[in-house]
């Protein structure tokens, strides 16, 4: 496993703590520092049979409030992000006729959501470029799906609660109910429950599954 991301620190904690093989620094909303990542990890580990697209974020505010700009960075980081990964391992799956594709999208690409409009409209994007990937794969071995998490006990999460309660002039703990208040499970969803997703997805067991968008949102989406 070769992890990526932008900071050099907490990657080579995760592989000191055994969680990879190795890391690469990139953004990935960098296409060449992206390539080059790919490059130096398939020198240094071999092919990529696997890929998670898990990076990602989230602006919040009204749309009425929100600049262009805005949905700029969410497509950047969301989308593009999610192209330049494959970009750079699809021609090596392509050659061995086998892989498996996973992008991190979210609930948010399957419904909407109020304050998050280009959040929203980037994780749909997400669900579209999969399911065009899934056709033009179909049959060749390769895979390609979205995992969309509900609300899910991460620090982008908690950190996004915390800034709304400090807006609104309320208690986290309060924001935290409001935002949970329609899902039937009463919950955050766990990571390791997202997890748990992508390893059945990774598996020769879920090899006709492919263009999916599965919610991980204890019911939110049916």
């Amino acid at each position: 496993v070769t992890i990526i991301g932008r900071r050099r620190e907490p990657l080579e904690r995760a592989v000191a703590l055994g969680a990879a093989a190795g890391f690469e620094v990139a953004d990935v909303t960098d296409a060449e520092a992206v390539a080059r990542a790919f490059s130096d990890a398939v020198l240094m580990r071999g092919p990529v049979s696997l890929l998670v697209a898990n990076a990602g974020g989230v602006e919040t505010g009204l749309f009425a409030k929100a600049e262009a700009e805005q949905f700029r960075r969410m497509f950047e980081l969301n989308v593009l992000g999610v192209v330049h990964a494959v970009k750079a391992v699809l021609p090596g799956m392509q050659e061995v006729d086998h892989g498996r594709i996973i992008a991190m999208a979210s609930t948010a690409g399957l419904r909407g959501y109020r304050y998050v409009s280009a959040y929203t409209a980037a994780k749909h994007a997400v669900i579209g470029l999969v399911r065009s990937l899934a056709l033009e794969t179909a049959g060749s071995g390769i895979t390609v799906n979205a995992v969309c998490p509900g609300y899910t006990q991460t620090t982008l999460v908690i950190d996004s609660v915390a800034v709304t309660a400090a807006k609104a002039g309320r208690t986290s703990d309060e924001v935290l109910a409001d935002m949970l208040a329609d899902k039937p499970l009463g919950r955050l969803i766990q990571p390791s429950e997202v997890a748990d997703t992508v390893l059945w997805l990774c598996g020769n067991g879920a090899s006709a599954i492919t263009g999916q968008a599965i919610a991980v949102a204890g019911g939110e989406v049916m």
